[in-house]
């Protein structure tokens, strides 16, 4: 039944939708991200953190970003005792300081993949635990299995990632796992390595977090993934391509990435937080950090 007071609304309404132009009222009806606050993979500055990891979290929150992801525990030429040379506490005051928080991180958990063996898994555990973060994140699978895994592998991997997850939930944690490229090869009958992984977790205790970069690489939208399984996605890694190559990165906002429509279906991904990052940088680190963060607080949040 139409009301006086409902018409009144509805005319209302279509009068000044007269006055606007198609892209205005479009952009009035997409969803609203539902992240307010924006972080960094810290991935973006593991030289800058290795020189000097206290200057370094300065300048991250003078540009203006909120929230950090750490990684953890990797082996090679940025490994350094704890968060690059500092202990847990002080790890925490450092970001305190700055009025940054920390609720996600990277960590190596390629032992207990390949073998089963809890034991590292769950020292990490306690670390992400000591810095308060909300989501421990698996950040990529055994060489063997990136390079020949079949589909038999990524449902051992699936199997690993629910047991992860239960002594996440014990601990007050969520478990999500970070994409690449070769998760999204065609295994036969158009599955893939992903699918194996979306299907055979349990999406109660298994999160992902959306590298948009590598996802758009093998050729997908993510807008299509998040229609396939909605509420999954509960961060994303924001890192944009290169306009003539698609192996180059590049500063979020000058490549071909389409993020305003990828943000505009973030309720539907399920969203909690979102961490711009850059494996390559070709100028000043924290020139690119900047563009980056700009265009993220201007354009999709």
């Amino acid at each position: 039944m139409t009301t006086r007071r409902s018409f009144l609304q509805k005319t209302s309404l279509a009068a000044v939708a007269a006055f606007l132009s198609p892209s205005v009222i479009t952009s009035a009806l997409a969803l609203p991200a539902k992240v307010s606050k924006i972080g960094i993979g810290l991935f973006t500055l593991r030289e800058q953190l290795t020189a000097d990891v206290k200057e370094t979290i300065a300048h991250v929150a003078k540009i203006g970003y909120n929230q950090v992801e750490t990684y953890y525990g990797y082996p090679g030429k940025y490994e350094v005792k704890g968060f690059w040379g500092l202990e847990a506490k002080d790890f925490n005051t450092l970001l305190k300081d700055n009025n940054l928080t920390c609720p996600s991180g990277h960590y190596n958990t390629t032992e207990f993949l390949s073998t089963g063996d809890e034991k590292i898994l769950k020292s990490h555990i306690e670390v992400a635990n000591s810095v308060g973060q909300k989501y421990f994140v698996i950040p990529a699978l055994p060489t063997d299995i990136r390079t020949n895994g079949t589909l038999d592998d990524y449902k051992r991997m699936a199997a690993r990632f629910n047991i992860a997850g239960e002594l996440c939930k014990k601990a007050g944690l969520k478990l999500a796992y970070h994409n690449h490229n070769f998760e999204f090869k065609d295994q036969g009958n158009g599955i893939t390595g992903y699918d194996i992984l979306l299907k055979e977790t349990d999406a109660k205790l298994v999160g992902f977090e959306l590298d948009i970069f590598w996802a758009v690489n093998a050729g997908l939208n993510p807008v299509d993934m998040f229609k396939k399984n909605p509420g999954r996605y509960k961060m994303f890694h924001v890192k944009d391509m290169d306009k003539q190559d698609k192996a180059v990165f590049a500063e979020v906002g000058s490549g071909r990435i389409d993020f305003k429509s990828i943000f505009a279906e973030s309720k539907m991904a399920g969203l909690d937080y979102i961490f711009t990052e850059q494996d390559l940088i070709k100028k000043d680190p924290y020139e690119s950090i900047t563009e980056s963060y700009n265009y993220v607080k201007n354009n999709l949040i």
